[in-house]
């Protein structure tokens, strides 16, 4: 029966996957090769700075933020996690500083911590804060400055049970042309906060699917181009916030492959303490991409 359906597989990977000219032993090993993708994938968003483990997004406003479990405090943490008061946040002019009740024991960098600078515009020091199984640090989103916090033992990671997708098919890698935009191009990028901001764009990814083109404008990122997208599934089988995916940029020719079974979810479908960039007008397709990550459904 084992025989049976490894061939019933690649039979049905080969036959879907002649358009792409895969031999039946190609076809197995594209399987592989997403298979591959999506375990690392999960490795990702289970990781330590994953996303499945995030507790909360607490904003800081100008001045002290109190912060610790008691209800008095500016910032109220969940029950059981951090002394009822634990310290103070300070922001001042863009800087936050992080002051410690005494007796606690916050850490950074493995050592403990009592009064120190923790977010500076001018610096990309960041440090990550641990607190038993506690971990934060600050984010900046625009003009607003926050406390991302992750539990490495949330309830949310030990019922973690993986995320679905839709069937493996080669039909969905497609060659596409990366069409150049001119150098000052952006495009307005909303994130779920509702904050728009104009993000260079190099160009777009062009495709053809079922004898039409279509149109994906793209974002860069390094060595690859980043792409926020909505479909015909998108608020049905996919999430409603949007889909994202990576293309590698183009060979001399202006070619390059978008391999739609390498969507995935945004952070937000994990977690409402994300802050997810949403899919810009221009990127929402008219049609069904029936490949990639399904939507993901945590528990409150």
């Amino acid at each position: 029966m084992k025989y049976f359906l490894l061939f019933t597989l690649v039979s049905l990977l080969y036959s879907c996957s002649t358009k792409n000219k895969m031999t039946p032993e190609e076809a197995l090993a594209y399987e592989a090769e997403i298979n591959n993708w999506h375990a690392k994938r999960i490795d990702d968003v289970t990781a330590p700075n994953g996303w499945v483990n995030l507790i909360g997004l607490y904003w800081l406003e100008p001045g002290i933020n109190s912060f610790g479990t008691g209800d008095k405090n500016n910032i109220v943490f969940p029950k059981g996690t951090l002394p009822e008061k634990a310290g103070y946040f300070l922001v001042k002019d863009n800087t936050v500083s992080l002051t410690v009740e005494k007796g606690v024991e916050i850490l950074s960098n493995d050592s403990a911590i009592n009064n120190t600078i923790i977010f500076h515009p001018d610096s990309a020091k960041n440090p990550q804060l641990a607190y038993g199984s506690l971990r934060w640090n600050i984010i900046k989103r625009d003009t607003k400055l926050g406390i991302r916090v992750r539990d490495l033992e949330s309830s949310a990671l030990k019922n973690f049970k993986g995320v679905e997708r839709f069937p493996i098919n080669p039909q969905w890698k497609l060659t596409a042309r990366f069409e150049k935009a001119d150098s000052l191009k952006t495009i307005d990028v909303t994130n779920v906060l509702g904050q728009t901001t104009a993000q260079n764009s190099p160009g777009a990814i062009v495709f053809e699917w079922e004898g039409k083109e279509y149109k994906l404008e793209a974002l860069e990122d390094k060595d690859e181009f980043f792409i926020v997208f909505a479909d015909a599934t998108t608020g049905k089988e996919t999430y409603g916030g949007g889909r994202f995916i990576y293309v590698k940029k183009p060979d001399t020719d202006g070619n390059t492959i978008i391999d739609f079974n390498k969507t995935y979810n945004p952070p937000c479908v994990f977690s409402p303490y994300a802050t997810c960039p949403l899919p810009p007008k221009q990127n929402v397709l008219p049609i069904e991409i029936k490949a990639g990550e399904l939507s993901y459904h945590y528990d409150e």
